[in-house]
């Protein structure tokens, strides 16, 4: 029962996120979390506000299965098939977070001087929640697409477009954490 409690292999993981992907390709679907958000709208009404909204979202009911499996997917996963553990981050890194006022880099994945009520609920934590979620919901449309969408669907499917917002996405991961995050939390 141990082995279950491990992350999975590449080998594992990798060829079952090609079978998905071919079996979507197959039926002429398509992956990405973000168009999730666009049929939410729809299904809520945004469509008779804004023309971006006005589709016909019944068509995309099946890839709301797709949210509720990663949010089923990762209960399961936390809850039974994993066990706590340190996380194994380079001293230099757990150094640095501390200079940066996290207590325990290193003991979680989600350190509470970001995922706290008392830091989300704050001035500074509202703030980054509201300009972190506008740039990605801007950057997400502009870019046509999420990383999810971007990275496994697009670049499965040898689209250049694709390629070039990954390439971005990871400049911009880049200059979030070295240039911003510590301006953030200095």
């Amino acid at each position: 029962m141990e082995y279950l409690l491990q992350p999975w292999p590449w080998y594992v993981s990798g060829p079952l996120i090609a079978f998905i992907m071919f079996f979507l390709i197959y039926f002429g679907k398509t992956f990405g979390m973000s168009s999730n958000l666009r049929t939410l709208c729809a299904i809520g009404g945004a469509g008779k506000k804004v023309n971006f909204f006005d589709f016909d979202w019944k068509a995309e009911r099946w890839n709301l299965i797709v949210v509720i499996g990663a949010v089923i997917g990762g209960f399961i996963a936390h809850h039974f098939l994993s066990v706590p553990t340190n996380i194994d981050l380079n001293p230099q890194t757990i150094e640095n977070l501390s200079l940066l006022g996290f207590e325990n880099a290193g003991q979680s994945l989600l350190p509470a001087e970001l995922y706290s009520w008392d830091a989300v609920l704050s001035l500074k934590g509202i703030s980054i929640l509201l300009v972190g979620g506008f740039l990605v919901g801007f950057g997400t449309r502009y870019a046509g697409g999420c990383t999810s969408g971007h990275a496994i669907t697009g670049l499965s499917t040898l689209q250049r477009p694709s390629l070039i917002a990954v390439v971005g996405f990871f400049i911009g991961g880049l200059i979030m954490i070295h240039l911003l995050f510590p301006i953030i939390f200095d």
